[in-house]
């Protein structure tokens, strides 16, 4: 196959121009064709009564446009390059980068220049003595943009924390492209490439965040500061420096007959059995049932008292799946509704012991 010369600057020119129309267009494009369906996609919801399907077809364009890319990716890096009849590596640290400039002033005069505020004067300064070199190094940043950009565009996960996981993510990309390198003997196990394609998925993630993320949330400079505020106000509170080390698992609720409470939430819904407590002077039950990491604790008093209305939120994915599933044991679940405080869709349906519970969909 034909090489692809990563060191021409008309091939660095098109890369750019490409990502550069790719990183604006798409969410643009994105946004425009969600409002068109009638779906809401900060909010996994929409007024599409296909709102639901249609956000699943989006995510799985945005998935195969990142394989399609990737695709692209194993093409420029292995089958576009002839391998070789020895194992070539380079382990000197952007030692021929570095070679390919020449500052007039040095580098701390460049440094000086610029913290005096003389910048102009500092760049007129540099002086490129091998293009090429310089070109190459600024693709390799360039290829992993698109990756760093997409893989939190598409996926939840990363989008939790978008830099520090596509940025990872993209590092063990590049480990796993030397490596096959140097197995393969195409091209060099190059430790300088670890570098600039990490450096390359960490643009791409700040690209995600600056323009799809912006542009999906109009009202993020709001959102920002009243978080940033809130956790200036949290750092001088009590529970604020544990915070990543507590979860709600438990929730409490009362009930009347233990034989309708286990056939209901054991039988029906499949909680499973922790424990449960038969104290002596009482003629009470108590259960404390468990759902992956949520327990959820019934105390019965076998009594015909009248309770008031309780509430049992769970998180849970494919509303759709759950729904027809309750149907079919005869639990009668009403329409899909929209919360009031994410703007996620939830499924609600009623318990014994005037009890609602609402399964708020997660991504």
């Amino acid at each position: 196959m034909k090489f692809i010369d990563l060191g021409n600057v008309n091939v660095n020119l098109f890369v750019t121009l490409a990502v550069a129309v790719f990183v604006v267009l798409l969410p643009a494009v994105d946004i425009k064709l969600c409002k068109l369906a009638g779906i809401d996609v900060q909010h996994n919801w929409g007024t599409n009564p296909y709102a639901h399907k249609l956000l699943r077809m989006r995510r799985v364009l945005l998935a195969l446009m990142l394989l399609l890319y990737m695709g692209i990716y194993c093409y420029i890096t292995f089958f576009s390059r002839a391998a070789h009849n020895e194992y070539r590596v380079k382990t000197d640290f952007f030692a021929e980068f570095f070679g390919a400039f020449q500052l007039d002033q040095g580098f701390k005069g460049f440094v000086d220049s610029i913290l005096h505020g003389h910048v102009l004067q500092a760049f007129r300064s540099v002086h490129i003595l091998d293009v090429k070199t310089v070109a190459e190094v600024y693709l390799n940043v360039m290829l992993h943009v698109p990756i760093g950009y997409l893989l939190p565009y598409a996926f939840p996960w990363f989008r939790t924390k978008p830099r520090l996981r596509a940025t990872a993510a993209c590092f063990l990309i590049s480990l796993a492209t030397e490596n096959i390198q140097l197995i393969t003997k195409v091209g060099y196990y190059d430790l300088n490439d670890l570098v600039t394609n990490t450096l390359g998925g960490f643009v791409g993630a700040t690209f995600f965040v600056w323009f799809a993320f912006v542009a999906a949330s109009p009202n993020w400079r709001t959102e920002i500061k009243r978080y940033r505020r809130w956790q200036r106000n949290a750092r001088r509170r009590t529970l604020y420096p544990f915070a990543r080390n507590i979860d709600l698992s438990r929730t409490t609720l009362l009930g009347t007959n233990e034989d309708e409470v286990y056939d209901f939430y054991i039988r029906k819904l499949g909680f499973r059995v922790v424990r449960q407590l038969l104290p002596k002077d009482s003629v009470g039950t108590s259960f404390l049932l468990e759902m992956g990491e949520s327990q959820v604790e019934i105390r019965c008093s076998n009594s015909n008292e009248e309770l008031p209305e309780q509430y049992l939120n769970i998180s849970a994915r494919k509303l759709d799946k759950i729904r027809t599933r309750l149907e079919k044991i005869g639990i009668a679940c009403g329409e899909f509704e929209k919360d009031p405080y994410t703007g996620t869709r939830q499924l609600s349906f009623f318990g014994p012991d005037h009890v609602r519970i609402v399964i708020i969909e997660t991504a």
